[in-house]
């Protein structure tokens, strides 16, 4: 056969010829390129903490509002599950222009609602969740010399039954040179963000911007200065951002101003490299340290277990095998060992239907675990696509369905003997028994979130609503505690 002859030759030649392939990120996230002097909009998430896991709406609270009006974000169904709440803010800033002394905004005089709503979030340790391209603001702690990460920021602290609120933010945004002619923009990230496509500007430095760091301040301004200030406008003095130092203190009848700076910095860090800061905080360490604890701890009972059910059977072998047939066929009732367990073992149960739903079940579930970890491994999970993780668990639930009505039918049959009457009642069972448990359990909860005005109510009932009702809970609480 000569050379031109050869078909996998000229496949090879073809392919060579034309190089057509492209490459793309999972999960379909594509680093952005930013010109020099390009708005960057902040976006805010829901308030959360560690002490009471409820998250709440960002602007719940007394914060700025952005000039045109609070807009909600596109979110999947994972975030609207986890609680988040994906919002517009007044932060604004300019691809590589450092800026400082920035004055947001001053809000009304508190009433003694919102004053005693800001307490209660203050000493409830609940941290402010922002977003810069799809990047979660990070905060450094000095902490017995070690650096501590954590994502957002307090909205306040508390100093002899004082409570301060963090009114001035000192952004610091990492950004990395962007070394190729052509780049996408962002899909499907969570944010609402459309895909923009740069070409033919190879001579316009662009930046890709890949940390997003915040340090939150309480500063005390001058009543007589704020008060002719507008947002954006340049804060006459000079503000000292000092973490250790607290200076703005919440009053019933106060105003609370607010205000930031940001800076640009230049990082050796690479775009598909950004999120390693945030995998590789401490908290992941103790996480996987438990994980491992549990499975040792597991697998030493787990092989307890199994040897003395093999000296058990061993025994009884040796015992069994030491008598004859003839008097083992006249002792065989009188004998008492596993063997005679056997007809208990084969017998149907008095709840097979039951049996077989809690098999199926956990067939399904065993699958969906699979599934999920096999996806994330592949990087269509990963930290950059918010609410992908339960959105994939609950959908990869739904389609193994049909798993779970096959094993549970099977085995049906299989314990009566062949005998599948009655099949369609056990596949019944199968898609509404624990789906029927978990909605009963959800619905509860639902309730119990909605009267304390949570963003994790499905559905989310509208934000007059839940602040009507969580005021009115407030005012009770005064009330009851006077």
């Amino acid at each position: 056969m000569s050379f031109s002859e050869n078909p996998i030759t000229l496949s090879f030649i073809f392919v060579l010829y034309f190089q057509c392939i492209n490459g793309f990120y999972l999960p379909g996230s594509f680093p952005h390129k930013y010109k020099v002097g390009d708005q960057l909009s902040v976006k805010v998430n829901s308030l959360t903490s560690i002490d009471t896991e409820l998250p709440y709406g960002y602007y719940s609270l007394p914060f700025c509002k952005p000039l045109e009006g609070v807009k909600d974000s596109a979110e999947n169904l994972g975030e609207l599950l986890m609680g988040d709440r994906i919002e517009n803010s007044p932060y604004r800033f300019s691809m590589y222009k450092n800026e400082s002394e920035i004055f947001l905004c001053k809000t009304k005089p508190l009433s003694l609602v919102e004053f005693n709503l800001l307490s209660e979030r203050i000493d409830e340790m609940y941290q402010v969740n922002l977003n810069l391209d799809n990047l979660p603001a990070i905060r450094y702690m000095n902490k017995d010399g070690y650096f501590v990460r954590w994502t957002g920021h307090p909205v306040g602290i508390k100093v002899e039954n004082v409570s301060y609120v963090f009114n001035h933010l000192k952004f610091t945004v990492l950004v990395h040179k962007y070394e190729h002619s052509n780049v996408g923009g962002v899909i499907g990230s969570g944010d609402g963000d459309e895909l923009i496509t740069t070409g033919g500007d190879n001579d316009v430095p662009g930046y890709m911007i890949v940390g997003f760091e915040v340090v939150p301040c309480s500063f005390e301004y001058k009543q007589d200065m704020i008060k002719s200030l507008t947002t954006y406008a340049k804060y006459p003095s000079p503000i000292k951002c000092d973490p250790g130092a607290v200076g703005m203190s919440i009053k019933e009848g106060a105003m609370v101003a607010y205000s930031y700076e940001v800076s640009f910095v230049e990082s050796d860090i690479k775009w598909p490299s950004r999120w390693d800061a945030y995998l590789k905080m401490e908290a992941s360490k103790v996480h996987w340290f438990s994980i491992l604890n549990s499975l040792m701890v597991i697998t030493f009972l787990a092989l307890i277990v199994l040897m003395i059910f093999l000296r058990t059977i061993r025994r009884d072998l040796a015992q069994y095998e030491e008598l004859d047939e003839e008097a083992q066929a006249h002792i065989n009732e009188e004998l008492s060992g596993w063997k005679l367990v056997s007809g208990d073992v084969f017998r149907p149960p008095t709840c097979h239907g039951l049996l077989c739903v809690m098999v199926a079940d956990g067939c399904r579930i065993l699958g969906m675990a699979f599934v999920t970890i096999l996806f994330a491994a592949l990087g269509f999970m990963s930290p950059a696509s918010r609410g992908t993780l339960i959105t994939g668990m609950l959908l990869f639930y739904v389609f193994l369905g049909i798993l779970a009505g096959f094993v549970a039918v099977w085995l049906f049959k299989t314990i009566n003997g062949g005998n599948a009457t009655g099949w369609s009642v056990v596949s019944w069972k199968v898609a509404c028994f624990f789906p029927g448990i978990a909605f009963l359990i959800l619905t509860v909860l639902n309730f119990l979130l909605w009267g304390s005005g949570s963003v994790t109510t499905h559905p989310q009932v509208g934000r007059p609503e839940v602040r009507i009702i969580n005021n009115l809970y407030i005012r009770v609480t005064n009330r009851w505690i006077q």
